[in-house]
Order: structure tokens, then sequence, then C-alpha cells
């Protein structure tokens, strides 16, 4: 038994520290949080100073029990879950519910998974900081106190099974106001000028008119005047000037910039770096700090010198800007300046190889550039042609890395060629481009980031999992509009000729951007109109700072609870008892008999109705999947109710067109078949009917017979698969599944059925009971609509039927009649008050 036990979050970080500590040392990981606030209860005693109620979660309490009997078999147990105020809750949950002995106890922290960094946080050990523990408590309750008490209100007011939050619904807004902003934007066209000129050399370059023209005819009359003008350079500005490398990365710069340069989404970029960081790779990745520590900058410094030269290092210190950076003290960054790339999963390696390049960067020598301004005129009217560019005299840090933008760039400035004052110009074309206004962009994963950052909203542990919950529960989707086509105007003026001809420019590309549902809208209109001061990004901030406040011990978390509530619960029950119930409905005119015509939120999503709401005879229709209520019109409206449209028969059975819950589609006698995405369902004639029936016949027809029992093909959202008597079975790429055999299928369905007897690790048929592998290493078990996950650290073989009906009893929902027994025979463990802190 070893003297030391430490204890980590994750299982990929204890293998990694073991590898540093010798065999005095044994490394277990918690898992994440062995406890937490109950699932199917509020968990907080508001009467009693907002004390948390935790549980440990039926799947932790055999790891309790065995971190439980290694801490009492150690001399000394170290905590060293991560240094952020999650990672200290966590250290706090494993005191509580092991017991342990304080004297025996230490606390550990450090911000890059090294050897050095371990050891020396074994020789500098600290208590655990009950001032970031109130920290993350007083988050985790104020967000419980807010979703539990504001999701009934929605519940009663819009639809069942919605939900609200003080981040999430905030986050929606955002998007909401954005979306908003788009449709009332009305764009407007003007006539932007290019020009290019040769010198005396025969070298040619574009400049502009630093002017736009509002209309056609205004750009047409310039152009006209151009016609057999003289140019020549009427003026000639030199400069130097400089461009400065961005800081290290934080959470959030890291967040963005994998975006923009890799595609990734928030979640995956946390995960990758989860495991860099566990790998001993990069240093902690949530941080608000741009930091970098000595040892860093001297690493940097040195790696720097050695791989491109003396002239290309200059040491900077950044400061960090936000008010409450108190994930960690240092920036993302290598552990290892030297280490250029790591030979890991693909996306890891191009992660780390960002964060290698952007850390380098913000250690070097600034790029020097010469930037050249000219002015152009001609010799019978006024206006001047502007061109400016560039010469890239000394690299500097663009050598290794240039930072990413959101929004789209101007084109690139250039090179100019040799030029001189009163020097002639030849004009080869001028042209006059018409060109629309653009309306705010839609925020995308990276850009929503930078706004919560921006208006102080949130942390950065939060945001991914913010992101995540509201595409989840349908708030906000990814978008799919590949655009629109739309026409503009070009006027070219060439050998004292004007032409004119038509554009076409792609225009509303919302592809992958964030876009409201009409449940995220309407929830968000309720919740401002009812709960502003919840909504408002000033109060969300300032939320924020309060919580920084109690991490540096300046706020009785407690007393801030009970600020918030007092004004906060009698809001609810005054919104409970008056506030109307909210549908979203939009009245859009009048069908050809003079009845109202409306849009709002129905029992089954977005609907369209015809009559008022006392008519007895009115009627109702689902909208489309890519119509919406904030801009669906009355003539979109209309056309639903034109479905559903009887095509006729075909083969003896009727054939009808329609819009249903899930969309369009066709139906023929008792089989549905969806319509493509994008197809209208009112075109579709009853050839093209029969072509997607006749689709769907082929399909669905047997390719094989195995045991008496046909076997169909088909592709899912997994891929190729083939179905044989209620089972799927995957079809991977050994075989041509285009031309699958008879010996090929039954390899298959063999396969798989082995695999389903292999999974089963216990089977107690007359109880109903099964245990079985799952995926990750885990084990679950299965009794009818009961599923409960095990951990990794649970040996699933070992269990005896006891234990498992057991879990299964606490799972179960409680029947009504013994709820409040269920309740109070829970083990708890109830928050103790933190000890105030010391003068």
């Amino acid at each position: 038994m070893a003297k030391n036990l430490v204890i980590v979050e994750s299982p990929a970080k204890a293998k990694t520290i073991e590898k540093f500590l010798g065999s005095d040392f044994q490394v277990e990981s918690s898992y994440g949080h062995i406890a937490d606030l109950p699932s199917k209860e509020i968990g907080v005693d508001v009467e009693n100073g907002f004390k948390p109620k935790y549980e440990v979660s039926p799947d932790k309490k055999a790891l309790v029990t065995k971190l439980k009997s290694l801490s009492k078999n150690a001399e000394t147990v170290w905590l060293a879950s991560d240094e952020d105020r999650e990672g200290e809750a966590i250290s706090w949950h494993l005191a509580e519910e092991l017991k342990l002995d304080t004297k025996k106890t230490k606390r550990i922290v450090f911000h890059e998974i090294t050897k050095s960094a371990i050891l020396k946080a074994i020789d500098n050990p600290r208590e655990i900081d009950y001032n970031l523990v109130n920290a993350q408590q007083a988050r985790r309750v104020l967000d419980r106190l807010v979703g539990y008490e504001l999701s009934p209100v929605l519940w009663r007011k819009i639809k069942g099974g919605l939900s609200a939050g003080r981040v999430q619904s905030v986050s929606v807004r955002l998007i909401v106001e954005r979306e908003r902003e788009i449709q009332s934007f009305n764009a407007v066209a003007t006539y932007s000028i290019v020009a290019e000129f040769v010198n005396e050399a025969g070298k040619a370059f574009k400049a502009k008119l630093p002017k736009n023209f509002n209309t056609k005819k205004e750009a047409e009359d310039f152009l006209n005047k151009n016609i057999g003008s003289k140019y020549k350079v009427a003026d000639l500005e030199t400069k130097p000037t400089k461009k400065s490398p961005t800081a290290p990365f934080t959470t959030s710069t890291l967040q963005q910039e994998a975006a923009r340069k890799l595609y990734l989404p928030v979640g995956i970029t946390m995960q990758l770096a989860q495991r860099l960081y566990e790998a001993g790779l990069i240093t902690y990745m949530r941080t608000d700090s741009v930091n970098l520590s000595k040892e860093a900058m001297d690493a940097a410094q040195a790696e720097i010198i050695k791989s491109y030269g003396e002239e290309f290092s200059k040491p900077r210190i950044f400061a960090t800007k936000s008010k409450g950076a108190q994930e960690a003290h240092e920036a993302i960054r290598p552990t290892d300046m030297s280490r250029h790339t790591v030979n890991i999963d693909r996306d890891q390696a191009r992660l780390y190889d960002l964060i290698w390049k952007r850390t380098l960067a913000s250690q070097m020598s600034d790029a020097q550039l010469e930037r050249t301004n000219v002015k152009i005129e001609a010799d019978n009217h006024d206006e001047l042609f502007t061109a400016s560019g560039e010469v890239l005299l000394f690299e500097g840090f663009l050598k290794v890395y240039l930072e990413g933008h959101d929004d789209d760039e101007e084109e690139q400035e250039g090179m100019l060629p040799a030029l001189k004052v009163n020097e002639k110009l030849a004009n080869n074309y001028i042209t006059a481009t018409e060109r629309y206004s653009r309306p705010p962009a839609r925020y995308t994963e990276a850009s929503l980031v930078k706004k919560l950052e921006e208006l102080g909203i949130g942390r950065p542990s939060t945001y991914a999992p913010t992101i995540s919950t509201i595409i989840n529960r349908n708030y906000v989707e990814k978008g799919t509009l590949e655009g629109q086509e739309r026409n503009y105007t070009q006027l070219t003026l060439q050998n004292s000729k004007v032409g004119e001809k038509l554009l076409k420019e792609n225009t509303g590309s919302d592809k992958g951007k964030l876009v409201p549902t009409d449940i995220g809208t309407i929830v968000t209109d309720f919740l401002v109109k009812n709960f502003g001061n919840i909504l408002d990004y000033n109060f969300t901030a300032k939320v924020e700072q309060d919580f920084d406040e109690i991490a540096e011990g300046n706020i009785d978390w407690a007393i801030m609870m009970q600020d918030f509530y007092n004004k906060f619960h009698p809001n609810v029950k005054e919104v409970e008892a008056n506030a109307e119930r909210e549908s979203g409905e939009r009245i859009l005119g009048k069908d050809a008999d003079g009845r109202q015509v409306s849009v709002r939120l129905g029992k089954f999503g977005p609907m369209a109705q015809i009559g008022e709401a006392d008519d007895e005879d009115k009627k109702f229709a689902s909208l489309m999947a890519d119509q919406n209520i904030g801009n669906i019109t009355l003539e979109e409206a209309l056309n639903l109710f034109l479905l559903p449209k009887n095509l006729g028969e075909y083969k003896g059975e009727e054939v009808e067109v329609s819009n249903g819950r899930y969309g369009p589609y066709v139906r023929h006698g008792s089989v549905f078949i969806s319509l493509p995405r994008g197809e209208d369902p009112l075109n579709v004639t009853k050839e093209r009917a029969k072509e997607l029936i006749d689709e769907k016949a082929l399909a669905d027809a047997p390719i094989a017979v195995y045991k008496g029992e046909a076997v169909q093909k088909g592709v899912g959202r997994f891929g190729p698969f083939i179905k044989w008597n209620g089972l799927f079975v995957n079809v991977s790429k050994k075989y041509n599944f285009d031309n699958l055999s008879q010996a090929d299928v039954e390899e298959l369905i063999e396969d798989k059925l082995q695999k389903n007897i292999d999974k089963v690790l216990h089977n107690w048929e007359e109880e109903g009971i099964v245990v079985e592998k799952a995926r990750w290493g885990r084990s679950v078990i299965l009794k009818g609509k009961i599923k409960i996950e095990l951990s990794k650290d649970v040996d699933a073989t070992k269990l005896t039927l006891a234990e498992v009906q057991e879990m299964i009893e606490k799972k179960a929902p409680a029947k009504k009649t013994a709820a409040k027994k269920t309740t109070a025979a829970k083990k708890t463990t109830t928050a103790k008050k933190a000890p105030a802190k010391k003068k």
C-alpha cells in the first residue's frame, strides 16, 4: 500500500502524473465531481442561508468507498484537482465525503502537468481555499435557483419541457436580437469606383475613388466625365509602419481562433485542449490570463533565437484586461517551447500547432513595413483616385503567425510599383460596381464567445457547455442555407466607351451560423418582458463580478444570494399569478373570405391558423422546417392550407403530399416518404411522387434472406447498415455496400449477434435485469425503461443481484404517496459554511 494517495479528477491526468512520482505514490481519479445537488429536487435550503444539499450519485458510490478505503491506509492524501473554482470544489467535496483528516490532507495545484511542476507543487502544498469553494457554490446555487424557479413558469405560460438559465438565456437573447437586426435591415445599393492605371515603366496597379455614388446615373455620369481624361501622380507619401503580435491564448481567444482557422466548434476545441493538458503538452486550458511566467518567456526567447535568429526575439509582457481573471495564473502555452509539433491525433496536433505558434509569436519582434499612399488626379475634373500598398521589410513575428478575423476583410493591399510625383499614368479601365450594404452578421460560435466575453458574461469554463445547451434545447440551431443569388450591375469605361453587364452574387448564407428557433424567440421575449433584470446584460455581468469578489473573500456568498433572492422570488410569484400565456402569435392578415390568418406556437410546434380563437371551424397547418413565426408572409401561410394535396392513385393506393410535424412528405397508402431537404411540397407532381415511391420501394426491397427473415439495407446518420429481424447492423468499409453477397450478410449478422452476447455481463431473467458493457469502457444496468450508466472504475463483473437491485430502487421514480419519505431517506451532505477569511 502506497504511503501517499494523490487524487485528481481525470484518469488521463492520473496516468500522466504517475510517470513523475515514485512507488510511494498512488494516483487515483475522482472522475470529476463526486457530489452535486440532487437532480430531482431544488436541493437548496433557502430558509437557512441557502445551504446546498449535496448527494453522491449512485454511480459514484463504489468509487467513494474505494477512495475512502485508500485514504484511511495512506499516510498523506494529496488533493490535486484543477486550480480553478470547480477544481477547488472537487477537492472540498473529496475532503467532506471521504472524511479526510485535515492533519494528513494537503492541497496542491499546478498549471501544467510536467515533472518539475508536479514536484514543485508537492514541495509547496496549501490548504483548501474556501473563498474559491464559496465562489463555485454561489454560482451553482444561483444558477440552480434561476433554473428551478423560472422553468416551471415557462411550462405554465408557454410550453412544457422548457428551461431557463442565467447565462444560457442571455446568450439566446443576443442571438434573437441579432436576428431581428438582420430582419429589419434594409440593404442600400451604392456604386464603388475602381480604376486600373499603368505607370511609365508599364507596371499596372489599381486605385479607387474614396467615395461611393448613390445612384446608377451618378456613377454613369462620372465614368462619362473620365472619357478622354489624362492622369498623373498628384501626391506620393511613403512612411514606415509596424505590426505587433497579439497576446498568447486565453480560453476564449483559443476558442475563437480555433473556430476561424481550424473550423472547430467551441466544445470540440475544449475537448482537444483538455487532452493536450492531461498529456502534459500544454498548460491549463481554462484561463482568463494572457500572462507568461518568467520561465516560459525565457524558454520562448531561447527557442526563437535558436530557430530564427536573435533579431526575431523581443520578450513581451501582456496585461490581462479581464478584471476577474482568476481561472489560472498563465495563458495557454506549450509546456516545452522546443517542441514544435506533436505526433498524436490529427486534430490535437493541429490545435497544439496553433498554440505553439501563437505563444512563440507573442515573444517575437514587430513586423516592419513601408506603407505608400498615392493620390492620382485627372486633368478635367477634381475627383482624386487613391491607392495604397505596403512592402514587408522585416517579417518579425509574421514568420510564425498571423491572427485570424471573424468578419470578411477587405482585399489585402499589395505592393505598388515604383512611382514619382507628376508621373504620367495611362488608364486601362474604370469600373462602377453596384454593391449592397450588409446587415450585421449572424453569430458564429466563435463570435458569440467573443461577445459574451466583451460583456463580462460567463467564464471560460461556461462558454462551451452554454452553446451546447442552447442548441440541444432547440432554442438555437446551426443555419443550413447556402444563400440566395442576387443580381448587381457593373458599368465599365474602357476604350472611351461605357458598357454595362449584369452579374450575380450569393447573399444571405447562414450555413453553420447560430439562428434562433421560434421557441427560442418566444421564450426570450417572455423572459425579457417579465424578468428583465435576469436577462439584462449588465446584471449578468455584475453577478460575475460578485462571484469574483466572493473568490477574493470580500463578500459573504450567502448575503449575496439573499440580496438576489429577495428581488427574484417575488418577481417569479407575480409572473406566475398574473402573466398571460405566450404563444408568439402574429396576425398576418385575412384570407379571401375575410377570416383572420395568424401564426403561433402550437403543441407540436409552430403553426398557421385561419379563424380566431373562439371560431368553431378554425383550421390549422404546420409551418415547414425552413419557415418561422417571425418572418412568414400571409401568402406563404395561406399556401400551407393547400395541403394535403391529393395526387390521385398509383398501384392501387392513394397518393397524397402534405406537411407534417417532421417536415413535408408523400403518403402512398400507409407508407410515408419524406421529401428531400428544400423540396417544396406544393410543387410535387404525380410524376415526382411516383419517382419517390419507386425509390422507396427499391430501397426497402430485401437484398437477402437469413433464417427465413428478409434482410434490408439503408443509410442512416451513422452510415450504411442492414436490418434483419429488428436488428440494425452497421456495415464497415471493408464490405462493398452496393454489392453485398449472401456470405457478407450472414457474416455481418452473426458477428453482431455474437457481440450482443459478449457484451452481456449479467442476465437475471426472472428479475428482468441485464448488465451490459457500454461505450468508452463503461457498463450499464437495464431494467425496463430504467437505465443506469456506471462509471469506468466500477467492475461490473463483480456486481451482485442485491447491489444492482439497490441501485435500481434508488433510480426508480418514487411513488407520490412516498415522496416525502424517499426524499428524507436520501443520504445527503449539507454544505458546511466556509470558515471566515483570516484577518
